[in-house]
C-alpha cells in the first residue's frame, strides 16, 4: 500500500482509535529496534505468515533510513532451496535474547510450540511485541500489544499497513539532515500552493 492509500485510509479511520493506536505501537517498535541496531524478528502462526508486513517494513526501513526496521521473517516451514531471506526457521527464535525484538503477528491462537519459543525468547531478554486477534496468552507474553478483536472496524491486515507506515514516517531524521520523504513533501507543498498575492 503506497503513501497515498495509507493517507486515505487514515482519513477514513480518523474518528476511530486506529491511527493513534498504530502510531503508538509503531513508536514502541522503533524504540525497541533502533537503539539495539537491529535484530527484528517477525513471526506468524503456521496458518498465517506475515510476509506482506515484512515487505512493507523492508520498504519503510529503506525510505526512512533506518535499516533496523527491516525484519527477518521467521517461517514455520522452510522448503529446501529457498533464498537465504526465506530460509529462516523457528530455530532462530531460540537464539533470540537481549537486544533482539520479536514481533508476533497472530490473528488466531498460535500453537503451543510457538508460544513456548516466544516465552523462552522473552526470558532470554528479547523484547516481544504482538499484533494479535485477542488471544490472552499472546498478549500476556508481549511487552507491547495491539489487538484487533473480532468485530473491530478494521482487520489485522489493515492495521499492519497503518503500523508499517507509521514505523517509517515517525522516525527521527538521519544524521545527514532531513529525510528524502520530508524534502519531497516540502517540494510538493511548494509546487501545489497558490502563488503569493501581489498588491
Amino acid at each position: 500500500m503506497d503513501a497515498v492509500r495509507v493517507a486515505l485510509l487514515r482519513e477514513v479511520l480518523a474518528g476511530t482509535e486506529w491511527p493513534r493506536a498504530a502510531r503508538r505501537f509503531a513508536g514502541a517498535l522503533r524504540a525497541s529496534v533502533v537503539p539495539a541496531r537491529g535484530g527484528l524478528l517477525l513471526v506468524g502462526t503456521e496458518e498465517y505468515e506475515p510476509w506482506h508486513l515484512a515487505a512493507h517494513l523492508v520498504d519503510e526501513a529503506a525510505w526512512s533510513g533506518q535499516p533496523e526496521l527491516a525484519p527477518t521473517l521467521v517461517r514455520h516451514r522452510v522448503r529446501a532451496g529457498r533464498p537465504a531471506h526465506l530460509a529462516v526457521g523457528l530455530g532462530r527464535l531460540e537464539a533470540a535474547g537481549r537486544g533482539a525484538t520479536l514481533l508476533v503477528v497472530t490473528p488466531e491462537r498460535p500453537g503451543a510450540g510457538l508460544l513456548q519459543r516466544v516465552h523462552d525468547a522473552r526470558r532470554a531478554g528479547a523484547t516481544v511485541l504482538s499484533l494479535d486477534g485477542g488471544d490472552p496468552e499472546v498478549r500476556g507474553l508481549a511487552h507491547e500489544a495491539l489487538t484487533v478483536a473480532e468485530g473491530a472496524e478494521v482487520d489485522l491486515d489493515t492495521v499492519q499497513h497503518l503500523v508499517s507506515a507509521a514505523a517509517g514516517e515517525n522516525s527521527l531524521p538521519g544524521p545527514r539532515g532531513r529525510r528524502l520523504r520530508d524534502r519531497l513533501s516540502t517540494l510538493a507543498d511548494r509546487l501545489t500552493s497558490p502563488p503569493p498575492a501581489r498588491w
